[in-house]
């Protein structure tokens, strides 16, 4: 059918083959969306929610992954990103609540229930497209500088072995004056440099509060051990609740010469929030605390865990998701009001 199509629109305009080629290529993304990205319509899809991450991460990833230098986005790249992100945003317009809303119907004022974009997508979005514009500002900023260049790819006898030998020896590699760069340039270069950081704090701060804002999924509940201490272990439990607690001594005294090792303890430690949490609010039957830890203690403890938590996201931005931040992306149901 597709190829009938095809055969179809090729003697049309070129404006009008460029229309329904975006149209097929749109049937194509929002297919995959509905059916939670299993195309074989068995049902064993994702959520849409889930589906919908997915889908914008997978076209930042086509589109910036191979950007590698430091210059203007090419201008199809650019077009491309533009209309399709606007696509995929667009679904966005249907994750609404419900509100209160004064109608006055001949003469009779009645409160009715409308819907309404959802607070938080209709308060994250526009930010979003902000900091995106910002990072593309940033790329197109280097149309006209011309201090430094790049080596070709072709030009083999200009990239020593060593280079070769580097983790990333795949990147282009730059060619500056003999001289250096001028100290104008390199202003400017830590300028731009400071602006990208900018853009990425903030879209990770605002990641990190939606995290922070999601239900906790039953699976990942279902899941933790039946209390704190056997989630963290005899050793970190005992340096969390010791009577003078010192979070530097804490981490200090931890083993984080690795990444996989800060995930390991930011999961044993964030299980343990959860637990203690669940057993203050009653909310979970299973036997852990005893009868002499009082509330007070178990608030304290909590607390503690809580600051390094802080300290660990303060001193290791770029760390991977946690267990739990998985599990929430991935059980995310855009919000039981979502129409």
């Amino acid at each position: 059918m597709a190829e009938d199509n095809s055969d179809a629109n090729s003697d049309l305009h070129p404006e009008l083959q460029a229309i329904f080629a975006d149209m097929e290529l749109m049937k194509e993304r929002f297919a995959k969306l509905l059916l939670g990205e299993d195309m074989s319509g068995g049902g064993k899809g994702v959520s849409s929610a889930l589906a919908l991450s997915n889908a914008i991460t997978n076209l930042a990833a086509s589109v910036f992954g191979e950007i590698s230098k430091l210059e203007p986005m090419s201008p199809d790249n650019k077009a491309r990103w533009r209309k399709e992100i606007d696509w995929l945003l667009s679904v966005t317009d249907h994750i609404v609540e419900f509100v209160p809303s004064k109608q006055n119907t001949n003469g009779v004022t009645m409160e009715i229930m409308i819907t309404r974009q959802r607070s938080d997508v209709r308060g994250n979005i526009p930010s979003l497209k902000k900091i995106d514009g910002m990072l593309i500002e940033c790329l197109d900023n280097f149309k006209d500088q011309n201090e430094f260049t790049y080596v070709s790819k072709d030009d083999v006898g200009s990239k020593s072995s060593k280079k070769r030998e580097q983790d990333k020896w795949w990147l282009p590699t730059p060619k500056v004056p003999a001289s250096g760069l001028s100290d104008l340039t390199r202003k400017w270069l830590d300028f731009q440099k400071d602006s990208v950081n900018q853009v990425l704090k903030a879209a990770m701060a605002m990641n990190a509060h939606i995290l922070t804002e999601m239900e906790i999924p039953e699976s990942y509940i279902e899941s933790l051990p039946k209390n704190g201490r056997a989630s963290l272990g005899d050793n970190i439990y005992k340096n969390i609740t010791v009577d003078h607690f010192d979070p530097d001594n804490f981490i200090s005294a931890m083993d984080l010469s690795s990444e996989r090792k800060i995930l390991d303890l930011k999961n044993k430690i964030e299980a343990s929030v959860v637990i203690w949490r669940r057993k203050m609010t009653n909310k979970d039957g299973k036997s852990g605390w005893g009868s002499g830890v009082s509330i007070e203690r178990r608030e304290q403890f909590e607390d503690r865990a809580e600051t390094i938590l802080l300290i660990l996201k303060h001193r290791y931005p770029g760390i991977s998701q946690s267990a739990l931040e998985i599990s929430k992306i991935e059980n995310n149901r855009a919000g039981s009001a979502t129409a």
